[in-house]
């Protein structure tokens, strides 16, 4: 592994979407891991600083589950922060498989953005919100009736940090970014597969915090897929990564604080780029789930089992560059 450049850059978060899938066990996580009584969080956080919360975007997160996560990430590691999907009610069509969606057809109600904000200013209040992801279908496209959708949005959640995720390429010209930065709202770069209008990777920087989001490149399977996780089985290969090494460098050179999300989740495959990426950018092999090595022996090029590591002590965090 090449050690990385020597360029000061500020804090990177590096982690994935999600953590609670079926397909991790016995993969990311060791088999048997509930029968220890250690819950999910405490051992991702043991590799990662931070994860996106998924389950905010199909339905207002309660405050109590959200104060629970929060204890048991501070628990192994303090230096954790949390991401969080906004309620699709705010971004997405109801019948978003019918129709596209646009500022004509979301229909957020209020007692949406009371249960909203309860989960939210749960994160908040433990200070372990690190950002708030707004994401947006493809078929939102840039026209004078979303962009006053989006401005009216982006006012009613002002006091979190927030990101913007929109997937056509409509958005991404100098008017958005320039908007995006007056707003202090981030412009997520994200990596999907580029089909017709679809937006292709980026490096923006619009806000003191930065956004990047890898969604996995399976374009045979990404609109004609029966089953949805068919989307996400996408392995990132090194060349790929490290196209994106040197657009995170960049954005965090002018970012304070950059997230970098995998959401190629089926079997953990996120775990793995995002344990690779976390290698490249520090320039430092990385503590791994032994589990997660023996399913992908490539990893041994950035990584070591995690027993070799002090298992009491989360694992050295970014920023390491200096």
């Amino acid at each position: 592994m090449e050690p990385t450049s020597q360029a000061r850059f500020n804090e990177v978060r590096i982690g994935t979407a999600g953590w609670s899938y079926k397909d991790w066990d016995g993969i990311f996580y060791p088999p048997g891991l509930e029968h220890r009584k250690q819950h999910q969080l405490e051992y991702l956080a043991r590799f990662f600083d931070t994860t996106e919360i998924n389950t905010s975007f199909y339905g207002p997160l309660k405050p109590e589950l959200a104060k629970l996560w929060c204890r048991r990430v501070t628990a192994v590691n303090p230096r954790f922060l949390f991401t969080a999907k906004l309620y699709r009610a705010f971004t997405h069509s109801p019948i978003a498989v019918m129709e596209p969606t646009s500022a004509a057809t979301i229909r957020p109600t209020d007692e949406d953005e009371i249960r909203t904000r309860e989960g939210l200013d749960a994160l908040a209040s433990e200070g372990r919100l690190g950002a708030l992801l707004i994401q947006f279908p493809v078929s939102f496209k840039n026209t004078p009736l979303n962009r006053e959708y989006l401005d009216r949005l982006l006012r009613q959640f002002i006091e979190y940090p927030r990101v913007v995720e929109v997937r056509d390429s409509s958005w991404n010209n100098a008017d958005t970014l320039a908007v995006f930065a007056q707003k202090n709202v981030a412009f997520c770069n994200i990596d999907q597969p580029v089909l017709g209008h679809s937006l292709a990777p980026t490096d923006h920087v619009t806000a003191p915090i930065a956004y990047v989001r890898l969604h996995g490149r399976n374009y045979d399977q990404w609109f004609d897929s029966d089953n949805r996780n068919d989307r996400y089985n996408y392995l990132y290969k090194e060349k790929e990564l490290d196209d994106w090494k040197g657009r995170i460098e960049s954005v965090a050179e002018k970012a304070q604080t950059t997230y970098v999300i995998t959401n190629n989740h089926f079997e953990s495959k996120a775990g793995v780029n995002a344990l690779e990426l976390k290698a490249m950018v520090t320039g430092k092999r990385v503590p791994a789930p032994p589990t997660l090595i023996k399913k992908y022996p490539e990893l041994r090029r950035f990584a070591d089992p995690a027993e070799d590591f002090d298992a009491g002590r989360p694992d050295p965090q970014l920023p390491l560059l200096a």
